[in-house]
């Protein structure tokens, strides 16, 4: 080896030891910004290594690539706004599984032209990549529509859509083998029906899952483009790609499974239960439908807080919409002053990406033992005197432990509607993402304040400071 091989072999060893680093300080949220940005340095010395190693075509050309995908990265990093932060997790993961494809394609049309063999490990590598980053994706851009809300939320069936689904299931397989027993020799229309057969397959796998299940979704197609993506680097030769790949797909499927455990479901039924789903509990309809509440004011929910021992937040998807997170730190702030305990309740699949709570306290510097996770603050819901719900629909919903047609039926939830005090921070009567009706509300010790929920907790804020 030449010097200059060993100085890149160094490079790749030290990105990979700062991924891995990185990644392990991201288990905490103290160390998480450090962790980034070690893995941020690691990505540096990593572009730079194959900078050096390509030939002059070749470095103009990933330079460009890397001035464009930097630009865009910074721009949506400066414009994009928290509540969006979902949607960008999985359009930038959707890039990440199209371009393992796209290497796939690009090798495949290589050796179509003569220039390079396939040999048996090569052909099972690329046609294994070109169907997981096909598949991951059009998935995460159907999730992203439907986060984004460019399409419905709900589950989207329709009759026989196991029988479609199977049937492209099988066809892909055959592409598959023919591709491989073939040795790349595959013709051109098969080669693009496998492409096609994958994308289809990737559609048809994310349109019936609902909303209340996107965060595991959007973990499960993460894991999906970090094995694509490894699996594309055995095909160019590079172990770089391998082991950051091995790292996505093992930390996103350890995720995936952490968070189904979580939910008390099997990963098979939130990926395949609303397969044929016809009903479910009827969506809620707007202010003054069906439902019997209680409205309060927001000098009463004042009253109620000021003048409580325990104060429990819990943050959902409403919250992230307002960014109200710095207003509901303001809160706590006042509460404390008065000697009340704040905590905040943190489900696992609160929001639209795992982790989505927790990003938005932290910026809005709440102390990181206040935050408790559902199994540790359900119990504390006993004593607590007024449970704050700031958007919370799905997460909250007693009709997960007692309705067996709810579409939430058996996920764990967490327990508000056992302290002394509930009140619901929310813009109206309308349903959470799940699109049911969440019988929480009804209850005795239940009040609804109606509004945007940083002018409400604003104005709590003020009432407190008042009283």
């Amino acid at each position: 080896m030449s010097g200059k091989d060993v100085a890149l072999a160094l490079a790749d060893l030290v990105a990979i030891a700062l991924f891995i680093y990185g990644l392990h300080e991201l288990n905490s949220p103290a160390t998480a910004r450090r962790g980034n940005r070690l893995a941020m340095v690691g990505m540096a010395i990593a572009l730079v290594a194959i900078l050096v190693q390509t030939s002059a075509i070749g470095w103009w050309a990933i330079a460009i690539g890397v001035a464009l995908g930097g630009a865009v990265g910074i721009v949506a990093a400066l414009k994009v706004k928290m509540t969006a932060m979902p949607q960008m997790v999985a359009l930038y993961n959707g890039a990440g599984g199209g371009a393992a494809a796209l290497i796939s394609i690009v090798e495949y049309y290589v050796a179509q032209n003569g220039t390079a063999a396939i040999d048996q490990v090569i052909a099972v590598s690329l046609v294994l990549s070109l169907i997981i980053g096909s598949v991951s994706f059009a998935g995460s851009i159907i999730a992203f529509l439907k986060l984004q809300e460019v399409m419905t939320g709900r589950p989207v069936t329709y009759p026989g859509q196991q029988v479609v689904n199977a049937v492209i299931l099988l066809g892909i397989v055959a592409l598959a083998i023919w591709f491989v027993a073939s040795l790349g020799t595959l013709p051109a229309w098969g080669f693009l029906a496998l492409v096609a057969g994958a994308i289809a397959l990737g559609v048809l796998f994310v349109l019936p899952i609902g909303g209340a299940d996107m965060p595991v979704v959007i973990s499960l197609l993460n894991s999906a483009t970090g094995v694509a993506v490894a699996i594309a680097g055995f095909e160019i030769n590079s172990v770089l790609l391998v082991i950051c790949g091995a790292l996505v797909g093992a930390s996103g499927t350890i995720l995936t499974v952490a968070m189904s455990k979580a939910m008390n479901r099997p990963l098979t039924n939130v990926l395949f239960g609303a397969f044929g789903a016809t009903g479910g509990m009827e969506p809620a309809t707007g202010s003054g439908g069906p439902q019997q509440i209680r409205q309060a004011s927001a000098d009463d929910v004042a009253i109620m807080l000021a003048y409580a021992n325990k104060v429990v937040f819990v943050p959902g998807y409403g919250m992230a919409v307002a960014q109200a997170q710095h207003s509901v730190k303001a809160l706590a702030d006042q509460l404390e002053k008065r000697g009340v305990k704040v905590l905040y309740a943190i489900h696992p699949v609160a929001g639209r990406m795992p982790g989505h709570m927790n990003v938005l306290l932290a910026e809005a510097n709440v102390p990181y033992n206040q935050l408790l996770d559902m199994d540790d603050v359900n119990p504390e819901f006993t004593t607590t005197d007024v449970a704050l719900v700031i958007g919370a629909n799905d997460v909250t919903n007693p009709a997960a432990r007692n309705v067996a047609s709810s579409p939430i039926y058996g996920m764990p939830i967490l327990d508000v509607d056992k302290a002394q005090n509930v009140v619901v921070l929310k813009r109206s009567m309308r349903s959470g993402f799940a699109g049911i009706e969440n019988p929480l509300y009804e209850m005795p010790n239940c009040s609804m304040l109606f509004g945007d929920a940083k002018a409400s907790v604003d104005e709590l804020t003020a009432a407190v400071k008042a009283s």
